[in-house]
């Protein structure tokens, strides 16, 4: 296990009817606020309804920013910065799924920037300690951003998706009631449910030793989702299967699982660069993807991926070698997706091989990428070609 620092001050209120305590929570940081949400969607559920009340009865100064891009763009986060600069705002609320929050986070850490924003989303700058303060009311569960200092930018003029990292960007709340994700389509209830399983496997599939507590809460949270998600796709409607997927998203991303581990995060930068070149939603891209990375590094490190298969999937080991059991992982995971509605290719979303260089360039942010099995320019290009 490697020396660690672990530190999450954001506070959850969890449960129904939680947005009733936003009041409360909001006048400690400020009134006057930009409002941060995505498509439309929380106007069509009443939310934003909900949320406008609230402020109003704190007399709140409401900015708003609408209108964020499932994978929001750099133009959007500066959009944003101005907006608070313009009219002297405090606090930045967003409403609605990982992509709402990460361009609030970014727009957070570029206000007191004095620089580019693209240099903090690219780690060439540090977001700075005075970043504006941050809540979050949650309406999808599977990004796990309520709980994390995570923020995922593109950059369309460049084809360039990046992310950072930085505690000053943590929520300082986040209000996480089921409820609100009852509307959320199956389409992307499935990819939030890639996403939850995906963020688990990022940081189970680490470089360092001697971390079996962190693996086996990650196993409780795959194993979780595996029986919770067949459920709640066939019936959208029923609390308490959101109610487990939500907190199952929260807590595979909130620092439990990588702490004192060296995580991969290969998949999601191969997916990034996917996504940057050609817009597809996050979790089908990783359902995708991660099966095939899989299969990669199994064939030089099997054993965790044969540990996979045996206390997720209920493996039974006896007379089999490592690299059968990853095998039969890996075949378990391809089915379990499958089964929920997951895409399986990335011609589904009509992509071919013309852009895999690209792609592959997008992705290498360094000579090699991830820590379980470093991959080369030459090891994502297979990857990728094998994802078509």
């Amino acid at each position: 296990m490697e020396n660690f620092e672990f530190h999450n001050p954001t506070k959850i209120l969890f449960g129904k009817g939680q947005i009733s305590n936003l009041k409360k929570e909001i006048t400690a940081y400020g009134k006057r606020i930009l409002l941060v949400y995505g498509g439309g969607s929380i106007k069509k559920i009443g939310l934003y309804d909900k949320v406008i009340r609230e402020l109003e009865e704190i007399d709140a100064y409401i900015v708003e920013l609408g209108g964020v891009e499932p994978n929001p763009r750099l133009t959007t986060v500066n959009k944003g910065i101005n907006l608070i600069r313009d009219h002297q705002l405090d606090f930045i609320l967003a409403v609605g799924g990982g992509s709402v929050l990460d361009c609030a986070k970014a727009i957070a850490a570029g206000v007191p920037y004095h620089g580019d924003l693209w240099d903090i989303v690219t780690n060439k700058a540090k977001a700075p300690s005075n970043s504006v303060p941050i809540g979050t009311i949650i309406t999808i569960a599977g990004t796990g951003s309520e709980m994390n200092g995570n923020s995922v930018i593109t950059n369309w003029e460049t084809k360039t998706k990046a992310f950072f990292n930085s505690n000053h960007v943590l929520p300082r709340f986040s209000i996480l009631d089921p409820e609100l994700t009852l509307s959320v389509p199956r389409e992307q209830t499935i990819y939030g449910s890639v996403d939850i399983m995906a963020h688990v496997f990022e940081q189970y599939f680490h470089a360092s030793s001697n971390a079996p507590l962190q693996e086996r809460i990650g196993e409780a949270i795959l194993r979780s989702v595996i029986e919770t998600a067949p459920k709640l796709v066939e019936d959208l409607n029923n609390y308490k299967y959101r109610e487990i997927m939500l907190l199952n998203g929260t807590l595979a991303l909130n620092g439990l699982t990588g702490m004192g581990v060296n995580p991969d995060w290969s998949t999601h930068l191969i997916e990034h660069a996917v996504s940057a070149v050609h817009d597809i939603p996050h979790g089908g891209g990783i359902a995708i993807i991660a099966p095939h990375w899989m299969e990669h590094v199994a064939a030089v490190r099997p054993e965790k991926v044969a540990q996979l298969g045996v206390r997720v999937f209920d493996l039974d080991p006896t007379g089999k070698t490592d690299a059968q059991l990853a095998s039969e992982a890996i075949q378990c995971l391809r089915e379990f997706w499958a089964s929920i509605g997951a895409p399986t290719k990335l011609s589904q979303y009509g992509i071919d091989d013309k852009e895999i260089e690209l792609m592959t360039e997008r992705a290498m942010l360094a000579d090699r990428i991830g820590n379980y099995v470093p991959l080369t320019h030459k090891d994502v290009k297979k990857i990728l070609r094998n994802s078509l």
